[in-house]
């Protein structure tokens, strides 16, 4: 007969596929919005494209962001099944919320949110590992400065680099470009993002004793996190896409693949350091960047303004959500 311990355990992993998926749908957006919005591929067909390659990102790098999610945010030692539960609840609430608003949050930060609020009701300040959280939560404004940066050098060295050729050339190259920067994109996503979800995972098994004396990241864990955050992305979140798409500013093959390479470049070097940063932010700063290179004016401020707001708001109200999830479960159980 299976314990009611071993039961729990299962929901929770259940729970943490759920955000995977939701993070997929989410940020579909994100990996698609640029390569829809210049028509070199249809909204399906993106999808798919970034969807594929969200799953191959399981062959590059290792799981430096999952053991950062797992061990570098709140302490291991008082991590409960309910703390799990709770931070996912709030991360998955919050992913919802700004979905259905058509806003770009960031699901990393709703769920690191989620993890600091559960933790704090838990285990009160000494819980947290602030050299973590401050790596990052400083990423909030480097990740899309990085990328906003990136994106404007590009800009202006694809642009001398196509000073002698005809516009009709310019757009067939960067037409065919935009499918690779796109899968480049979608791999730096993957690689980033589902781990999330493995460190979630990975930590669940680790407190109740399913994994031994050290903590890892199982091989079986790291492919299913691949798998789920695929299907999610092949689901779509359809809502957010006018806003990555044109909302922000009106793209260009051209600007289309120099704001995927920029944010891509970005992701891979966080994603080296074991940092998880927000996809979503870093794509939104490289699309501002690839506007302000045309005119100021290009880039519809009154939009990026509310994307910020989203941004700035996600780890607090993620954290109370998770807050006051945690404090009903114990209430309940």
């Amino acid at each position: 007969m299976v314990s009611s311990s071993l039961l729990l355990v299962i929901f929770i992993v259940a729970i943490a596929l759920i955000f995977d998926f939701i993070n997929g749908f989410h940020d579909a957006a994100t990996s698609i919005a640029t390569v829809v919005s210049t028509r070199v591929l249809s909204p399906r067909q993106a999808v798919i494209w970034a969807a594929f390659f969200n799953f191959v990102a399981a062959f590059f790098l290792g799981v430096q962001v999952a053991k950062t999610v797992g061990t570098g945010i709140i302490h291991t030692s008082i991590i409960d099944n309910y703390v799990i539960l709770a931070a996912l609840g709030g991360a998955i609430a919050w992913n919802l919320i700004t979905w259905w608003l058509g806003l770009p949050s960031s699901s990393s930060h709703a769920l690191i949110g989620g993890m600091i609020g559960a933790g704090l009701v838990k285990g009160g300040m000494a819980a947290l590992v602030w050299s973590g959280i401050i790596k990052t939560a400083s990423f909030i404004v480097l990740s899309p400065a990085i990328g906003l940066v990136l994106s404007i050098v590009l800009m202006v060295l694809v642009m001398n680099l196509s000073r002698y050729s005809t516009v009709s050339r310019s757009d067939r190259l960067f037409r065919r470009l935009q499918l690779v920067s796109a899968a480049v994109y979608s791999i730096s996503h993957g690689m980033n993002d589902a781990q999330k979800t493995m460190g979630i995972i990975a930590v669940v098994l680790f407190s109740s004793g399913y994994m031994g004396s050290s903590f890892h990241i199982p091989y079986g864990v790291i492919m299913l996190c691949y798998l789920v955050i695929a299907l999610g992305t092949m689901a779509g979140g359809w809502r957010i896409i006018k806003t990555m798409g044109i909302g922000i500013t009106k793209l260009q093959p051209m600007g289309g693949f120099c704001a995927q390479t920029a944010a891509a470049i970005s992701i891979i070097g966080a994603s080296l350091a074991g940092i998880p940063v927000s996809t979503t932010h870093t794509i939104t700063g490289a699309i501002v960047g690839v506007g302000a290179t045309r005119r100021l004016t290009a880039v519809r401020w009154g939009v990026a303004i509310e994307i910020v707001w989203a941004w700035i708001l996600t780890l607090p109200l993620s954290a109370l959500m998770s807050a006051a999830i945690y404090l009903c479960l114990i209430a309940v159980f």
